[in-house]
């Protein structure tokens, strides 16, 4: 998803409705399922991420599509997929401490 929206602006987003705007909100959905099956407690080392925003926003984009809006899609993208990003490689290493003797 960084790959196609890297150097875009919002107005380069929003007319490229095929690829980068279908590509990037199904990505998002991806992800906000993927989220709804991590266990709270290794939701917790992250505190900081919005969790059930993530979780939330893939019902939106399921099921409330007259409530989807570009400028909202954009911030995350821009915005909140790095920390995400961090968040989940550190709940994957936490896991492989875990496994670890």
């Amino acid at each position: 998803m960084q790959t196609h929206t890297t150097g875009k602006s919002l107005a380069e987003f929003e007319r490229d409705w095929r690829l980068l705007r279908l590509g990037t909100q199904r990505a998002l959905e991806i992800i906000s399922e993927a989220c709804r099956h991590i266990p709270d407690e290794l939701l917790n080392l992250a505190p900081d991420v919005p969790w059930k925003k993530i979780r939330g926003i893939g019902n939106v984009l399921r099921h409330e599509y007259h409530k989807i809006a570009d400028d909202v899609i954009w911030v995350v993208v821009t915005e909140n997929i790095l920390p995400l990003k961090a968040a989940i490689k550190t709940i994957k290493q936490s896991i492989g401490n875990e496994s670890q003797p």
